[in-house]
């Protein structure tokens, strides 16, 4: 994918931002915003959970040679990760959260962030889901290859997450929910970027909120 750097507006920019929030704020839509201080990371590079039981390290069932010890202690989070036969679509399931990523081809024409005729019915089915878990908080994460300029591609990922974002909102009805809504450029590949195959895995957006307790 071919990604030619753009010129930004910087005060334009941030102008039609505090309109669009004031508007946000009055009509009583879901909020959208991004915190620049203290940003979020991707889905799978948090730190662990703590240990669900303590460890008793005297224990005569844990068998350590003498002089061993025990490393410190680590939770891994079970993961399951289903994608179909195109790679299309990828979910991603832990006992705490669901991630959806869906390829920006999928949503996309190549280098633009104009929904094309079957995004829609996509991140319909995802905002379903999203109401169906009473999810409160989503993030909307989008991300690119390294093709072109890493400032473009930045700026493109955040723009197709911005569209993902504003399409889930009109569906997804939990009060007062929030959006963390980010682009990552380049950063955070899930795959080979040195292979047409890799490069279109990595050109997502991924959609990620919290499962309700059963």
């Amino acid at each position: 994918m071919v990604e030619v750097a753009r010129p930004q507006r910087i005060a334009a920019a941030t102008a039609v931002f505090g309109l669009a929030m004031a508007g946000a704020h009055l009509l009583g839509t879901p909020a959208a915003y991004a915190d620049d201080v203290k940003p979020s990371v991707p889905p799978g590079t948090e730190a662990s959970a703590s240990a669900p039981v303590p460890i008793d390290v005297n224990s005569p069932g844990l068998k350590l040679p003498q002089g061993g010890t025990l490393a410190p202690v680590k939770v891994l989070d079970l993961v399951e990760v289903v994608e179909d036969l195109g790679g299309e679509q990828r979910r991603q399931e832990t006992n705490q959260t669901v991630m959806m990523a869906l390829q920006s081809e999928v949503l996309f024409p190549e280098n633009s962030a104009v929904f094309n005729a079957q995004a829609a019915a996509r991140i319909q089915a995802v905002a379903n889901e999203i109401n169906q878990q009473k999810a409160t908080r989503v993030r909307v994460f989008g991300f690119t290859d390294d093709q072109g300029s890493y400032e473009h591609g930045k700026e493109l990922s955040k723009q197709r997450a911005d569209a993902v974002q504003a399409e889930l909102a009109k569906t997804v009805n939990a009060p007062g929910v929030v959006f963390d809504v980010r682009g990552y450029s380049e950063d955070y590949p899930i795959a080979d970027n040195s292979t047409e195959e890799g490069r279109k895995k990595n050109r997502r957006v991924e959609i990620t909120f919290p499962r309700s307790e059963k």
